[in-house]
């Protein structure tokens, strides 16, 4: 069982970046996925989550700027961030979560830095 970020990197202020998540190991389309981000310093946040039937929700500091997405077929999820901001500047980890056994699954995750 395996989740593997991918995506993160050094962006402008303004800019954006496309997270992927690969799963393996599980029947993906059962489970609801997020991405999470943890900044030095602060607890880790929900950013966004897409459940089996693709209903999403985000956090109000995201609404509107990042999409959270899935290809079930593929076994990923993306997150699409827009007119970044230094403050989204953080870890962002991708989760598994299995509604019916309360089972969770977390990526490595990835370094995203926004510069000002």
């Amino acid at each position: 069982v395996q989740l593997q970020a991918s995506g993160g990197g050094l962006v402008q202020a303004g800019g954006s970046l496309r997270l992927s998540c690969a799963a393996s190991g599980i029947i993906f389309s059962i489970y609801s996925m997020g991405w999470y981000r943890q900044a030095p310093g602060k607890p880790r946040e929900l950013v966004a989550a897409i459940i089996r039937g693709d209903t999403t929700n985000y956090a109000d500091s995201v609404k509107g700027r990042f999409t959270i997405s899935r290809d079930n077929p593929k076994n990923t999820v993306y997150l699409k961030m827009n007119s970044l901001e230094p403050e989204d500047t953080a870890v962002y980890y991708c989760n598994a979560h299995n509604n019916w056994s309360g089972i969770d699954i977390w990526g490595q995750g990835t370094l995203v830095t926004v510069s000002s």
